[in-house]
């Protein structure tokens, strides 16, 4: 099994379909937003920015799978995956136990060199507050499904990274 995951992630169609699943979580966040009415906070928009990463180090893995590229591609897989997780879990935790007094930011803080709100203001723009729950499907809200998933995502990615890893062989006496 371990060969075969190897294998596949050395293949550009195991990359595509890591990015199509990543752009299906973009695309259904955004349906949420704009034809559910779901407000994003800024822990919804770093999420966003997250997968964002995502999805580039999938299509970074599918630009030359058999090269070390790749290498890059799943070591950005983690960090991606890894910040989604840890923002989902955040914003769980604000959600199942709202603090008193504290909020999250009206705006988010991107990097002067990558102002995502700026550039992308539809997307990465917050409206909404994090403790407000919003939608659920079977008592977990989006960011309780965001967290499963992105530690999935995390942990798949940490055993094709771990496939890469040349096995010793072993003596036949």
């Amino acid at each position: 099994m371990l060969r075969k995951l190897k294998h596949l992630s050395q293949h550009r169609g195991a990359w595509l379909l890591l990015a199509a699943g990543v752009l299906i979580l973009q695309l259904t966040a955004l349906g949420f937003q704009f034809y559910l009415g779901q407000k994003p906070c800024v822990l919804c928009v770093y999420q966003r920015a997250a997968l964002a990463g995502l999805l580039l180090a999938a299509l970074i893995g599918a630009i030359a799978p058999k090269t070390p590229l790749r290498f890059v591609a799943i070591v950005g897989w983690l960090i991606a995956a890894g910040k989604t997780f840890s923002l989902a879990w955040e914003q769980t935790q604000l959600q199942l136990h709202p603090p008193l007094f504290a909020t999250c930011d009206f705006l988010p803080k991107f990097p002067q060199w990558l102002p995502l709100n700026q550039w992308f203001p539809v997307i990465f723009t917050p409206t909404g507050n994090c403790t407000d729950k919003g939608w659920e499907w079977l008592s977990m809200t989006m960011a309780q499904w965001l967290v499963g998933t992105s530690g999935v995502l995390f942990v798949i990615g940490l055993l094709v990274l771990a496939v890469q890893l040349p096995c010793p062989r072993k003596n036949r006496s």
